[in-house]
C-alpha cells in the first residue's frame, strides 16, 4: 500500500498536459494508484490552483475542469485554518519557501502525509517527517 501522499498542484496539472506525455502518464498513474488505495490528499488551495491553471494555460473546458475537481475532491481534502496560515508564514520565513509552497507543506504535514509529490520544490528534502518527492525526476 502506498504511503499517505499529498499532491501539489503541478503534479495534477501534468495529468492533463498532453504536450508532455511521459509526465502525463506518470501523473495519471500516481493519481490512480492513490485513488485506489485511499491514500491521496489535496488541499482547498490545490483544487483552486488546479482549476485556474488548467482552464487558463491548458485551455481545458471549465465544465470538464469542474468535473475533474469533483473527482480530485474524492481524495482527503485539507482546509487551512488561521494556525496553518501562521505556520506557513513561519516556514516561509525560516526555510525560504514561497508562502504558497509553505502552505502546501503545512497542509501535507497537517494531514499526516509522509510524502509530498511536487515538481517545483526541492526533491528529497525532508521537513518534520515529510519527504518532498519529484515524481518525474
Amino acid at each position: 500500500m502506498p504511503a499517505r501522499s499529498f499532491f501539489d498542484t503541478n503534479v495534477l496539472i501534468c495529468a492533463d498536459d498532453k504536450a508532455a506525455p511521459a509526465k502525463q502518464g506518470r501523473a495519471l498513474a500516481l493519481v490512480a494508484e492513490h485513488r485506489r488505495a485511499g491514500t491521496g490528499v489535496v488541499s482547498m488551495q490545490v483544487l483552486q490552483e488546479y482549476f485556474v491553471t488548467v482552464t487558463r494555460k491548458l485551455r481545458v473546458d471549465a465544465a470538464i475542469a469542474r468535473r475533474k475537481v469533483e473527482l480530485l475532491a474524492e481524495f482527503d481534502v485539507v482546509a487551512p485554518e488561521v494556525g496553518d496560515i501562521l505556520a506557513a508564514i513561519d516556514l516561509h520565513r525560516l526555510h525560504g519557501f514561497s508562502f504558497w509552497d509553505a502552505l502546501v507543506v503545512c497542509a501535507a504535514r497537517q494531514s499526516g502525509c509522509t510524502v509530498l509529490f511536487s515538481e517545483d520544490m526541492q526533491d528529497r528534502r525532508e521537513i518534520d517527517g515529510l519527504r518532498i518527492v519529484n515524481p518525474f525526476g
